[in-house]
This record gives structure tokens, sequence and C-alpha cells, in this order.
């Protein structure tokens, strides 16, 4: 089965988050099953889980269970398209996806037939993703077993007019949302990637000023608490990145590696790649690493 599962998700304050999960395939005649672990998506700004089929595929192919969900103001689920009532509520909703993957983990069909014990529970993040999956990693709202950051928007690279709006508007208008500045052309080197996301319905270019003012001072304070990063990471990230400033990735790495934590944090930056890093025109090394390090983990 190729296509997700998609069923609705109620947060804690009632707004409707899609959850989406992909099935493992048939069991085999003898009842094996190889679930390794359990994966879960959070996709980027403006953007929605659907977009991770591929993602997804291969990691239900390498043996984990793997969930997404559309964050509150994206794709399927609820919310004015990149508003965010409280700067809390991206980090909240993540820790009530994580707590209900914990408890469908427990019902997982295991080897003949066993189910019961523990999975252990991957978060891989991209770009907004990758930001919220870090942020909630280094204030350890919940302990997860495993970190993967695909182009994290640890430094959203903010021009100056960017940095005054985000200096008075948050105060002033938190709900006013703007065009987010995703240029498309920016995302990959594969033009049918950049034009199935021009015309994808569920894509949208809204960012509200509170949601932006969570991007900038949650990128910083993520760099700052890698000193102490106690999680395994794979972090992942665009050389040739125009969307958000590769630099706050080096800066994560280096923070890491330079108070013991370079066994921790595994960084790889691909040079010559635009921002979606597993949408590129050659992908097969990204998914390589991926695999690399989970199979040395997981």
């Amino acid at each position: 089965m190729n296509a997700p599962l998609l069923a609705p998700f109620t947060a804690r304050d009632g707004e409707n988050l899609a959850f989406y999960e992909w099935p493992m395939q048939a069991l085999p005649p003898d009842d094996a099953w190889p679930l390794r672990a359990c994966v879960l998506i959070v996709h980027g700004l403006g953007e929605h889980a659907g977009r991770y089929g591929h993602v997804a595929r291969c990691l239900r192919d390498w043996g984990f269970a793997v969930y997404a969900y559309d964050q509150r103001g994206h794709g399927e689920s609820g919310g004015a398209r990149g508003g965010l009532s409280s700067e809390a509520h991206l980090l909240e909703d993540l820790a009530e996806v994580v707590d209900d993957i914990r408890l469908r983990a427990l019902r997982l069909p295991r080897a003949a037939g066993e189910t019961g014990g523990s999975l252990p529970l991957i978060v891989l993040g991209h770009s907004l993703g990758g930001l919220v999956a870090g942020r909630f990693v280094s204030l350890r709202i919940r302990p997860v077993d495993g970190l993967v950051m695909s182009s994290p928007a640890l430094n959203p690279g903010l021009n100056l007019i960017q940095k005054l709006f985000l200096t008075t508007l948050p105060a002033i208008a938190p709900d006013l949302r703007i065009n987010n500045g995703v240029k498309p052309e920016y995302l990959s080197h594969d033009t049918r990637v950049v034009q199935k996301y021009r015309t994808d319905p569920l894509v949208h270019a809204k960012v509200s000023a509170r949601l932006a003012k969570f991007i900038a001072t949650a990128g910083p304070a993520t760099v700052a608490a890698a000193s102490s990063w106690t999680t395994p990471t794979l972090l992942m990230y665009a050389g040739a990145d125009k969307l958000v400033n590769p630099a706050g990735s080096r800066a994560f790495a280096e923070a890491a590696a330079s108070h013991g934590g370079a066994g921790v944090v595994t960084a790889k930056c691909f040079d010559e790649l635009y921002h979606e890093l597993f949408n590129e025109l050659d992908a097969a090394p990204v998914f390589a690493s991926l695999k690399a390090w989970l199979d040395a983990r997981f």
C-alpha cells in the first residue's frame, strides 16, 4: 500500500490535526514483522506531510513504522494558514502526537504475532519541522530515541527589514499574516518538484508575525543548547540552501562537537544541494546517509 491512511487527530484545544500513517506491507508467511522503530515526520513551513510519501515508503521498506501530521495552519489541519495562536502550540502538538505514537507502538505486531514492549521513536523534521523537533528535544519536552534534522531553520537568514518586522509587529499584530518568502525555485534543482509545489492546493505562502517570531527565537535557542546535546541526532543540511541559512546548522554541529557531542550529533553537509534534500535531482546520497545512520543505531 503506497497511499497513507489519513485520520483526524484532535489536539488538547479542540483543533483538528491531520494524522498520517503509512502501513507496513502484508505480513510474510512466517509472521515475522521486521519492525525496528517508529519514525514521525514533521514537515516544513507552508507545506504538508503528504509531500513526504517517498521518504515514508523508503523508511517503511527499511523496517520502520512511519507516521506524520500536518502542523496546525498547514495542509489538511485546522487553523488559519500560516497562523499560530500561541508560540507554544507547535511544541505542544508534537508532544501530543509523540504520546499517541508511543501508545500505538504498544499495539504493533511483532515477530511470531507478539505485541507489547517499547519500540524506539525517531523524529524526522524538515526545515520548520526540523526546528520544531530540535527545539522540542532541546527542551526535553518528551524523550525520543533519535532525531533527524533536514535543512532545519536554525538560522532563517533574516534581512534588516525582516528583523525590524519582528521587533515590532508580534507585539502589536501577532496574527497578521504576510508572505512567508519561500521562493519555490530554490526548493530543488528538479523543475518537476518546483512545478508540483507551485500547483499543490495544500501549499500556502503565509506566515503570521507570531509564527515568524517563534522561528526567529527558537533557532538560536536550539543552537545554544547544542553544547549539552544528549539525543542521538543526524543533521543533514544543504550547502547551497537559499531558503534558510546553512550557517545555523554549521554552528549547531560545531557547538556539539566542541563540547564532546561529536558522537551524539552526526552532521552531513551536501554542498551543492538546495533546501529540500529528499527532493533533489540526485537525492540518493541523502537517502544513503539516512539509512546508514539508522542502520548503525536501530
